[in-house]
């Protein structure tokens, strides 16, 4: 089975109160629909930068997402996925401001994630962004995992 880095934003529109904003509500959809029929076929991996993330915010939502992320292994944080976070950061690929972007795709990097699912694509499923910080990563013989969206990881098959 491969394994998958789930990024702060999925527990987030999974366990969200329905929104009025029709591309919202679609991300939502899709990320319920990932959860219930996809889940389950990889191993799934968070990071303590997830649970802090998750945490934050109106209390009863962040329970939501601390409770759908409780039997999830978290991956340690080292000097390696600090030093890689930095190299990113250094480089102006993500902006300072967003330091914990750089850190979701430096601890699924270094713990060899096949996936790192989210719905951030302002800083991490970002194609530009994704190329400069491969160059980055590969100078650091490590290789990046596909980034992607959960529609781009429903599978083959979405009649089902």
């Amino acid at each position: 089975m491969s394994k998958v880095y789930i990024e702060t934003t999925i527990p987030s529109y999974l366990t969200a109160w329905p929104a009025r904003d029709i591309v919202i509500a679609g991300k939502q959809e899709v990320t319920r629909e990932w959860w219930k029929k996809r889940s389950g076929i990889f191993y799934l991996y968070i990071s303590p930068y997830v649970l802090d993330e998750a945490a934050r915010g109106d209390a009863e939502a962040a329970k939501k997402r601390l409770e759908a992320l409780h039997d999830i292994p978290v991956l340690s944080v080292d000097e390696e996925v600090v030093r890689l976070a930095e190299a990113i950061i250094a480089a102006n690929i993500i902006p300072g401001k967003a330091a914990t972007d750089a850190s979701h795709i430096a601890i699924a990097t270094r713990h060899g994630m096949d996936y790192l699912l989210t719905w951030n694509c302002a800083h991490i499923a970002n194609a530009e962004i994704m190329r400069q910080v491969q160059k980055i990563m590969e100078e650091s013989d490590y290789e990046i995992p596909v980034i992607c969206t959960p529609d781009e990881l429903m599978g083959g098959n979405n009649d089902d």
